[in-house]
């Protein structure tokens, strides 16, 4: 089952207009500047804001239509919500928490997974006797988490979920959150404004500026395109490449990646051999040559220029299409100065070669998919 959420919102003299489909599986990331009315179209479509204009569907049951007026109260609507203070109940358990989800659960509601699924998919054996004082911060989101996915929803909403959290535990959750659509088939809305977790969880990206949707795409393809850079914020503009660990060198603590048919070293990543990866290389950190030339920037990709643009004087971005998946949508950005372009004739269609160092390169393991087929 898809969401679909087509609305328009006031927020004061503001107006939010958004329209977006969240597919049946995988993870939908919301991004954008702080301000740019992400969280308010998630809260539309949980019910907690009412539009003044629009439609809110899952699976083809209208939710809110603002033209026939119908408007289903939050708890109808069969979303689970996960916002980034947990809103535990203080006065209960972990267990107890968990327990108020699973009856919110429609009587015979049954998609979705039980409690004992809940408890090992988030690790949460240890903590069923605490209650939520007793609980480090990643920890109260785990249960959170729990709580709204044994209500056996239909979608499942987070809102900024790791935004309190500090770095050891972001990414203990990061984790726990990359493991969910292989193992959960619904719709995710992911709202975030921190593109390590986009890197990390996101299938496809809707970006949000000044109160509608600027752009939309797969995450890969969307994270790449350095012309939708100052939409976003304080990611630093550069590419994001798909890649497979080929070899651990343990003993250099480095990583061999393959991409694009071509074979690079990273920092290590903390994934198996065989295992997809996603990395991240800033422009500023790409040099451009005509050939493959012995250096310290040891990583070099052959391909072929996609498109040169002037930037602010005296720079220049220069888009590479990696060879042989030029077509395919592995792009890497270089960001030059515009003699550079001149002196080496960089032009759309030119092959040429891109270095940078190892440290000069992000790496993260990818959220693990496995296939899920309908059975109806």
């Amino acid at each position: 089952m898809s969401l679909t959420v087509d609305v328009q919102v006031m927020r004061g003299a503001a107006t939010v207009t958004a329209r977006l489909e969240v597919p049946p599986r995988g993870i939908t990331a919301l991004i954008g500047r702080s301000g740019a009315g992400k969280s308010t179209v998630l809260q539309a479509a949980a019910g907690l804001l009412k539009p003044t204009a629009g439609c809110v569907a899952l699976d083809g049951a209208t939710l809110f239509d603002a033209t026939s007026g119908i408007d289903l109260p939050p708890q109808q609507r069969r979303l689970g919500v996960v916002f980034q203070d947990g809103r535990l109940f203080p006065h209960r358990s972990v267990r107890g928490n968990l327990l108020y989800g699973a009856r919110r659960a429609p009587a015979g509601a049954e998609s979705g997974p039980g409690f004992d699924e809940v408890v090992a998919l988030l690790g949460l054996a240890p903590l069923l006797a605490r209650r939520p004082f007793q609980l480090s911060g990643g920890e109260r989101q785990r249960v959170a988490l729990g709580r709204a996915l044994l209500a056996r929803p239909r979608a499942l909403l987070m809102d900024e979920p790791l935004a309190s959290l500090d770095p050891p535990r972001r990414h203990e959750l990061l984790g726990y959150l990359a493991e969910l659509p292989s193992r959960l088939d619904l719709p995710i809305l992911y709202v975030t404004h921190q593109m390590d977790e986009v890197m990390r969880l996101a299938d496809r990206v809707v970006l949000m500026a000044d109160g509608a949707v600027a752009a939309r795409g797969g995450a890969l393809e969307l994270l790449s395109d350095l012309t939708l850079g100052p939409l976003v914020g304080r990611f630093e503009a550069g590419g994001v490449l798909a890649g497979v660990v080929t070899e651990q060198l343990e003993a250099w603590q480095l990583s061999v990646v393959t991409v694009a048919g071509q074979c690079i070293t990273v920092p290590r990543i903390a994934a198996p051999v065989g295992r997809a990866v996603r990395l991240r290389i800033r422009a500023r950190d790409v040099a451009l040559q005509r050939e493959v030339l012995a250096s310290s920037a040891s990583n070099q990709l052959a391909g072929t220029v996609l498109r040169v643009l002037d930037r602010e004087p005296p720079y220049a971005a220069v888009e590479l299409g990696l060879t042989p998946a030029a077509a395919a949508g592995e792009r890497l950005w270089a960001l030059v100065t515009q003699r550079s372009v001149q002196s080496l004739s960089v032009a759309p269609g030119q092959p040429m070669v891109a270095s940078f160092k190892a440290v000069a390169v992000e790496g993260r393991a990818a959220a693990v998919r496995t296939e899920t087929h309908d059975t109806a």
